[in-house]
Parts: structure tokens; sequence; C-alpha cells
């Protein structure tokens, strides 16, 4: 595939699997799209249970991507100290926590309007 062919989706499913690949877990999809004057159309949200499983999510996520239709992030911040990791596809912004960084910025909170989905793992079960 090339580069702006790829649905909305296709990237969402394929940022799911390189989450699941390295077992991030409480994983939620939350879609904007129904919400006046969002930045993008959907939100990914998840965490890891440190600073590596944080960093190992990112790395999953931008190798799985990068493989299947040669697609990077936009803009990825918050690397360095990895707590709280947002990678920007442009449509589609992944949020990756720390559990206790997540639960005090709250972001599903702050997005109530959106559409929720909770995405089941094997992790989950």
């Amino acid at each position: 595939m090339q580069k702006g062919k790829v649905s909305p989706d296709e990237l969402i499913a394929l940022i799911l699997q390189g989450i699941e690949e390295v077992k991030g877990v409480d994983i939620n999809l939350l879609d904007l799209r129904e919400i006046e004057n969002t930045v993008c159309d959907y939100f990914i949200i998840c965490n890891g249970t440190s600073n590596t499983h944080v960093k190992a999510i990112v790395g999953s996520i931008q190798k799985t991507v990068s493989k299947a239709i040669k697609d990077k992030p936009w803009h990825v911040e918050g690397e360095d100290n990895a707590e709280w990791v947002l990678m920007d596809y442009v449509n589609v912004v992944v949020h990756v926590f720390q559990k206790q960084v997540r639960e005090f910025y709250d972001i599903e909170g702050l997005w109530g309007d959106a559409k929720f989905s909770t995405i089941e793992t094997s992790i989950n079960n």
C-alpha cells in the first residue's frame, strides 16, 4: 500500500495490533467524529506497566504501522520520560500512558461526549 491510501479503520487495526503485540493494557478507542472542532477523528488510549513497557508499546506501534503501510507518525511527544507518549497519525492520535499518569489526566473523562469502545484482548480476559 502507498502512504495516504489507508483507511482510518486499517490504521486503527494496525495500531491495536502493535499495542497487543507487546501486551499493552486497558485499551480504549474514542470516536471523536461527532464532536465539533476536534483535532482528529479518533483517540486510542492504553497503558503500560513501566517506562520500559511504554517505550516498547510505542516502538511496536511504529514498527507495525511502518511495516504494513510505510507510514510513520506525524509527531511523537513524551518519549524521553515515557510516562505519557502521544503519537500523532493525523486522524488517529495514540496516547500511551503509565497507569498512574493516565488516572491523573483522565483523558476519557475529558472527552466524555465521544463514542467509547473498550478493546478486549487476551490480557483483559
